[in-house]
């Protein structure tokens, strides 16, 4: 048995060792507040059988996995280190994620992960495959549960692109970050043609075309700043509340600042981020996935004091009209909201679905009731806001009462019904408008500008209690 004196060398030793996974520790630094993060398995190590191992060992087999602080809050996170056998994953390296993730499922945190890595280990063969399926599947249970969140510092190829895809929300680093499943290489020689592993899989094709990463940063230290905010307006998970501002006074007075961005005309250009900025508290709110789906707006902010889900027309892209990634981004982010009990404010500008042979080939139907679907199952509370146009099926799936909206107001510049009115009607010739006078409960108030804010604050706290239940199954089919 080793003497205490020999135990202790060992650890020092080792602890050196450890240092080769300085990239995944600074990362993680930069995350947490100092002196907090906690790590779990620090010693772990897989040597490679004798015939095959080229190093002794691999110190923590090339993953560092803790718990830390951001800001007041517990959160779980991993990091990848390239500097440890490239950030290959084997089975130690797997079992120290999957059990980090399914200590902030127990904990109750969210989850961050920092992807930089090769892909699986091919000495370990089944062993790393079988790894990487365990990983999935525990982010597949915690879907819905806890907050996820992956930044991809990286390469992150074959399987390993596949945790990223399973996250709530990805980050990607420009210049470094490359995420696909099958590399340069194989598609050459497969006869599909040439590309780059920036063009393939890189930060900007992420953020702009595939829309599978939600913002796209310079470096690992804005990488982690953007993690931060973004934790800042989640709950720890689908049981805890928002981070709401409670102490927030409710103001319900006049914002004369959001008259003078309401547009006389629908054939105006308008673009919703201003509003957007003057409806948020302090003008503080956080948009996601900006280069992709751009006629449309999605993001976080605080309204009176409670976080909210933003979903905006953004009409000054195309009129505003619903295209595939407009609607599948939409889609997934009302889903996410009511997930985790963040209530939904809809500001709708938009004529239509976009028409073309590329739409709708591309399944534009498809995107449309997925949209549909996910503000007609969200049961959090529902504000919308008719800003101008809101035509036809986009006035529907843009959190229409018939869907559920539990409260539905309208500037006296909306223009709603099945198809577009006369775009040169003036407001005053045009109010009250015809939706005011079809005998339906379209619209809950017609409100000037400058009472938006006041207006949905005070519809928002008083759904604060909202209950609402739906007929039991296991799950819908219509998900996103």
């Amino acid at each position: 048995m080793p003497l205490p004196g020999e135990l202790l060398h060992d650890l020092e030793r080792r602890t050196k060792a450890g240092d080769a996974l300085a990239d995944a520790r600074q990362r993680l630094d930069v995350l947490f507040e100092r002196g907090t993060f906690q790590e779990y398995g620090r010693f772990a190590d897989h040597a490679l059988p004798a015939a095959d191992r080229k190093a002794a060992s691999f110190p923590g087999d090339g993953v560092v996995t803790g718990v830390g602080y951001v800001g007041a809050r517990p959160a779980a996170a991993f990091a990848q280190s390239l500097q440890i056998a490239s950030g290959s994953l084997g089975r130690a390296h797997a079992d120290k994620i999957a059990g980090i993730v399914d200590h902030a499922g127990k904990a109750g945190m969210p989850v961050v992960g920092f992807l930089s890595s090769v892909g699986g280990r091919l000495e370990e063969g089944m062993e790393a495959l079988a790894g990487h399926g365990a990983i999935l599947g525990r982010m597949a249970n915690l879907s819905g549960v806890v907050p996820q969140v992956i930044v991809v510092a990286g390469p992150c190829p074959g399987a390993a692109a596949m945790i990223a895809g399973l996250a709530d929300f990805v980050i990607m680093v420009r210049d470094r970050a490359a995420l696909y499943l099958s590399g340069p290489e194989v598609i050459e020689r497969v006869g599909g043609g040439l590309a780059t592993a920036e063009e393939l899989g890189g930060a900007g094709t992420h953020a702009g075309v595939s829309g599978l990463a939600h913002f796209a940063v310079a470096d690992d230290a804005e990488a982690a700043a953007l993690v931060r905010r973004l934790l800042g307006f989640l709950p720890a998970n689908n049981a805890a509340p928002p981070p709401d501002r409670d102490e927030a006074a409710l103001d319900v007075g006049s914002d004369e600042g959001m008259d003078a961005l309401a547009p006389g005309s629908l054939e105006e250009p308008l673009d919703i981020r201003p509003i957007l900025t003057r409806l948020a508290d302090g003008g503080d709110w956080l948009e996601i996935q900006p280069a992709y789906g751009s006629s449309l707006v999605a993001g976080f902010g605080r309204i009176g004091g409670l976080v909210s889900g933003l979903v905006a027309s953004q009409a000054g892209e195309r009129a505003g009209v619903l295209d595939l990634a407009a609607c599948a981004k939409a889609a997934r982010f009302v889903r996410f909201c009511d997930a985790f009990g963040i209530p939904v404010v809809t500001l709708v500008d938009s004529p239509g679905f976009l028409p073309g042979l590329d739409q709708e080939r591309g399944g534009l139907v498809r995107e449309a009731a997925r949209l549909a679907f996910a503000y007609a199952e969200a049961t959090v509370p529902k504000v919308t806001v008719v800003v101008r146009k809101a035509f036809g099926g986009a006035y529907l799936a843009l959190g229409s009462r018939p869907l559920g909206a539990d409260v539905v107001f309208a500037w006296p510049t909306a223009d709603i019904g099945l198809s577009g009115g006369d775009g040169e009607r003036d407001v005053e010739a045009r109010y009250p408008a015809p939706y005011l006078r079809d005998g339906r409960f379209t619209v809950a108030d017609v409100i000037a500008p400058s009472r938006t804010r006041g207006a949905v604050a005070l519809a928002l706290r008083s759904l604060a209690s909202k209950r609402e239940l739906r007929p039991p199954r296991k799950h819908g089919t219509l998900a996103p």
